[in-house]
């Protein structure tokens, strides 16, 4: 990405520009990042969790990143990587990555392993969806978790015994800091299930959702 700073032409303009210019303007151009892989990914407690890192380029060449954010993968939780490129003018741009860390007794659970909560569910208080997607046994990738203006945007969610879910304690690169309470499960027909999406700007109301 580039833009032109300051241009300026008339009929004598000598078109030999000295590189990175156009006349007396100077060009910036912005670095562009993404994550490789998957944005969401799940391991099991006390395996090794493989980075693969982000691509980066500054004017169509690959660019130096740096990386904020670690993986404990001996303890359970959600966490954030954020990848960051700069450029001269320090202009920067950030791509992010979420690891889950599954309890290994969570991993062998065969309730769990059945489980497939991914669907579209709509919130008839506002005649918007929302999207799962399962990630991995227990761990779901959703998609406007509030029901109303998050479309596009995720967070994620487990399922860790039974049909209990919930949205553990997470750094969501969408939302910031956000978790739920008063989550309830129930695999109908239809699915339906309720929690207060606790975020930013969202209220502690009670929200529910049925599966499409």
């Amino acid at each position: 990405m580039l833009i032109l700073v300051g241009i300026s032409c008339n009929k004598d303009d000598n078109f030999n520009y000295a590189k990175d210019t156009v006349g007396s303007s100077k060009i910036v151009y912005f670095p562009v990042i993404a994550t490789n892989g998957d944005k969401v990914v799940a391991i099991t407690q006390n395996t090794t969790y493989n980075e693969a890192g982000a691509s980066a380029t500054l004017n169509d060449v690959t660019a130096e990143y740096t990386t904020d954010g670690s993986v404990d993968a001996s303890t359970p939780g959600v966490y954030t990587i954020t990848y960051s490129a700069k450029n001269a003018q320090g202009f920067s741009a950030s791509d992010w990555r979420m690891v889950v860390v599954v309890p290994t007794a969570v991993a062998a659970d065969p309730v769990v392993a059945a489980n497939d909560f991914s669907g579209t569910y709509l919130r008839s208080a506002t005649g918007i969806t929302s999207t799962w997607t399962k990630v991995a046994n227990g761990v779901y990738k959703v998609e406007n978790p509030g029901g109303s203006t998050g479309v596009g945007l995720y967070v994620v969610v487990t399922n860790y015994s039974g049909t209990n879910i919930s949205i553990p304690d997470q750094q969501a690169p969408d939302f910031g800091e956000v978790s739920s309470s008063n989550e309830t499960y129930s695999v109908g027909p239809p699915a339906t299930y309720s929690w207060k999406f606790l975020a930013g700007g969202y209220g502690t109301g009670l929200r529910t959702f049925v599966k499409q």
